[in-house]
C-alpha cells in the first residue's frame, strides 16, 4: 500500500517555463475519467475517504494516521494532504462494509467488471469529471508534478510524492517543500482541489457538510 503526499498550487502563465527552468521533464499527456462514490447519507466522505473508479479500476484514499489526529506540523507540512491508497478490490470492499456498518454477507469473488457490490452498499455516484492532465517528473527528487484541467473550468497543479505505507513522510514533505520553493510557490492556505471546486458548484449541501466537519 502506497501514501500518496500532495501539495496543489494554483497554475499561472509563467508555471511551464518555471518547471523548465528546474529541470522537470514531461511524462506524457492524457484524460483521466473519475467517479466517486459515496451513500446518500456521505459515510464515505464524512470520514475523508474517497472511493473513485479511475480508468476502470477501483481505489479508496484514505487519510493517515498522522492526518487523522491532526498533527500538521509546520506550516509548509500543512499545506499538503497525506492518503493512503487502496487499490485491491476486497480490501475496498471490507473497509466500506466497516465504516457503512454493512452486516449483510455478499459474494466473496470480486471483479472489476462486476459492480452489483456499489447497489448492496447503497453506494451511488456523487461525482463525475474528466481531466485533462500533463506529468512532469523531477527524477532526481522522485518528484512528480501534473497540471490539471477539470472539464468544468478549474485549473489546478499538484505537487506529489509517492512513500510506501510507514515510509519517511518528513523527507516526502521536504521535497515538496523544496520542489515549491524552485517553481517560486507563496502563500500559506491549501490551495483548493477539484472535488472541492466541483461540490462546491454543483451540490453546495454536500459541500457545506465536509466544511462543518473540517474534512474540505
Amino acid at each position: 500500500m502506497s501514501v500518496e503526499v500532495e501539495r496543489k498550487f494554483l497554475c499561472n502563465a509563467d508555471t511551464l517555463k518555471k518547471l523548465e527552468e528546474i529541470g522537470a521533464v514531461c511524462v506524457g499527456q492524457q484524460q483521466i475519467h473519475d467517479q466517486y462514490f459515496d451513500t446518500p447519507e456521505f459515510h464515505l466522505t464524512l470520514r475523508d475517504m474517497w472511493l473513485r473508479k479511475r480508468k476502470g479500476c477501483w481505489e479508496l484514499k484514505c487519510p493517515t494516521a498522522e492526518a487523522q489526529s491532526g498533527k500538521q506540523g509546520e506550516a509548509a507540512a500543512s499545506l499538503c494532504t497525506r492518503y493512503k491508497e487502496i487499490t485491491s478490490l476486497p480490501e475496498i470492499h471490507l473497509r466500506v462494509k466497516e465504516v457503512i456498518k454493512q452486516d449483510r454477507e455478499s459474494e466473496a469473488a470480486f471483479s472489476q467488471e462486476d459492480e452489483s457490490w456499489l447497489s448492496k452498499l447503497d453506494l451511488v455516484c456523487f461525482a463525475e469529471f474528466t481531466t485533462a492532465r500533463c506529468s512532469f517528473t523531477l527524477k532526481e527528487e522522485g518528484v512528480q508534478i501534473d497540471l490539471d484541467q477539470a472539464d468544468f473550468g478549474y485549473h489546478v497543479g499538484e505537487i506529489e510524492v509517492l512513500i510506501s505505507e510507514g515510509g519517511d513522510e518528513q523527507a516526502a514533505l521536504e521535497k515538496i517543500r523544496k520542489t515549491a520553493e524552485k517553481l517560486g510557490l507563496t502563500g500559506d492556505q491549501r490551495v483548493k482541489g477539484k472535488m472541492d471546486v466541483y461540490l462546491k458548484r454543483n451540490h453546495p449541501e454536500h459541500y457545506a457538510k465536509l466544511l462543518s466537519e473540517h474534512i474540505l
